[in-house]
C-alpha cells in the first residue's frame, strides 16, 4: 500500500526519523493499552468497551482531523492533556515540518506515556493479574 502511494503522491518527508520514532513510540503506547485492555477485559464487550470509551475519544480529541486551534479554548486545554494529541502532533512535524508544541516536547510526553503504560502493562503480567493458570 505505501509502494501505491508513493507512486501516486510522490510524498516529501521533512524529518523521517521523527516519523519512524513516533511511529515505533505510538505502536508501543497502543501495544501496551491492549495487553491492558485484554487482562482487564472479561469479555469481548468490555474490551469493546475500552476502545470506544478510551482510545475511540483520545483518538477524536488529539487532532488527527483537525487543528485543535478550531476548538473552543476549553477543549483545547483538554487536548493538551491527551498522549495522543502529542503523538499526532509528532507525526505532522515528520511529515510537514508543522506542529502546535514543540517535537521535543511532543517526544518527551510520548515518551513518558509510552513508559507509565508500559510499566503498568508489565506490571499486570509480573502479578498475574487475571491470568488463569
Amino acid at each position: 500500500m505505501f509502494a501505491a502511494t508513493v507512486f501516486f503522491a510522490q510524498p516529501s518527508f521533512v524529518a523521517p526519523l521523527w516519523i519512524v520514532v513516533f511511529a515505533l513510540l505510538g505502536a508501543g503506547m497502543l501495544g501496551a493499552l491492549g495487553v491492558v485492555a485484554g487482562l482487564w477485559a472479561e469479555k469481548f464487550d468490555q474490551m469493546a468497551a475500552f476502545q470506544n470509551f478510551l482510545i475511540m475519544p483520545m483518538t477524536f480529541l488529539s487532532g488527527v482531523f483537525y487543528s485543535i486551534h478550531s476548538l473552543p479554548p476549553f477543549w483545547q486545554k483538554i487536548s493538551h492533556l491527551n498522549p495522543f494529541f502529542y503523538m499526532i502532533d509528532g507525526f505532522r512535524y515528520g511529515f510537514f515540518g508543522v506542529s502546535d508544541v514543540s517535537p521535543w516536547l511532543s517526544l518527551g510526553i510520548v515518551l513518558a506515556a509510552s513508559l507509565i503504560v508500559s510499566a503498568v502493562a508489565v506490571n499486570l503480567l509480573r502479578t498475574g493479574y487475571k491470568i488463569r493458570n
